[in-house]
């Protein structure tokens, strides 16, 4: 209080301009923190966002399934034609679907789930079938908790569940094929614009030769 002087106009000013400056640094500071702490907050939110949304991903190739072949059948297409054989494209479809799930897994999982994804992911490099169900409900706990929404009610019944059947690809193919289709036809529509009847019955190409 020794430096409040206001028995002099300049006295006055200077203590007002002081406690201005002094008020201004101490709000300026504290919006920078706010700032600061409002932009890790932010982060860590799109962090939170980008793992829940590669775990829900990964949860839905995992367990997207209720009926059918529920297990992934490990059979690689190099061994399939190591031993001249022609498997299942589906199945192969299914098996690489279940891989990148499992890396993803890896990488943004708890501890639980990388316990669970690694034994998978050993087992399909050995050669054996797994099963994903006790993946998958690891998982949706997580999600559900992670989302604030309540536990399945135990009354509930949830069927195991396995490896969403992969989409075929020949509606693709057919696509591409009829897009091909078109180009051609346009094409050789093109090609017969270049020719013109030429007086006498003859033909002409455009640039006016016979």
């Amino acid at each position: 209080m020794r430096y409040i002087d206001f028995s002099s106009w300049q006295g006055a000013i200077t203590t007002i301009v002081g406690l201005a400056v002094f008020t201004l640094l101490g709000v300026g500071i504290r919006l920078l923190m706010m700032h600061s702490i409002q932009q890790r907050r932010e982060r860590m939110n799109r962090q939170i966002n980008e793992r829940l949304k590669t775990l829900i991903s990964a949860y839905r190739t995992l367990g997207g399934s209720f009926t059918g072949q529920l297990t992934v059948d490990p059979t690689h297409l190099r061994d399939l034609r190591a031993a001249g054989q022609s498997g299942s494209e589906r199945s192969r479809r299914i098996r690489d679907a279940v891989e990148a799930a499992l890396a993803d897994i890896l990488l943004l999982g708890t501890e639980e789930h990388c316990r669970l994804a690694g034994q998978a992911a050993a087992d399909l490099a050995a050669g054996r079938p797994i099963h994903t169900a006790e993946l998958v409900i690891s998982l949706r706990s997580f999600i559900r908790t992670a989302l604030d929404l309540v536990a399945i009610p135990e009354d509930v019944i949830v069927p195991l569940q396995g490896p969403a059947r992969a989409q075929s690809s020949s509606r693709g193919k057919d696509d591409a094929e009829k897009s091909g289709n078109k180009q051609a036809g346009g094409g050789n529509a093109g090609a017969g614009m270049e020719m013109v009847l030429a007086p006498g019955g003859g033909h002409r190409d455009v640039d006016g030769t016979a």
